[in-house]
């Protein structure tokens, strides 16, 4: 799953409504910024869900640090990616567009691949 939108436009926001749908702790989801990839599931498990956040990786034109990560290989993990950038940019996946609207409300459009 991809998410495009702005800062603020609600991408980690999403990602903790789909961890509660996963029957997951949503006040455990945080923004990756900084770590890249958080992963959630139950202890001593594979993960059920995988948070990814592109954001520093703006840099990386080639996909070559997205690649490294091996994101693509986790098993039936869920992957949620914010600033998705190649080569998951380009993979057939679910896209989630999220827009900031005046007053605080938010639009989300949903394309499947």
């Amino acid at each position: 799953m991809l998410l495009f939108g702005d800062l603020g436009s609600g991408k980690t926001v999403f990602v903790r409504g789909l961890a509660e749908g996963l029957g997951l702790d949503p006040s455990e989801v945080a923004s990756p910024t900084f770590a890249l990839v958080h992963e959630y599931g139950p202890a001593g498990r594979p993960p059920v869900l995988m948070h990814a956040d592109f954001y520093r990786l703006a840099d990386d034109p080639g996909g070559q640090g997205v690649a490294e990560l091996g994101l693509t290989s986790r098993g039936g993990a869920i992957l949620a990616v914010e600033w998705p950038r190649p080569p998951l940019s380009e993979a057939p996946a679910v896209r989630v567009m999220l827009e900031e609207i005046p007053g605080g409300a938010r639009k989300v459009r949903i394309e499947a691949p």
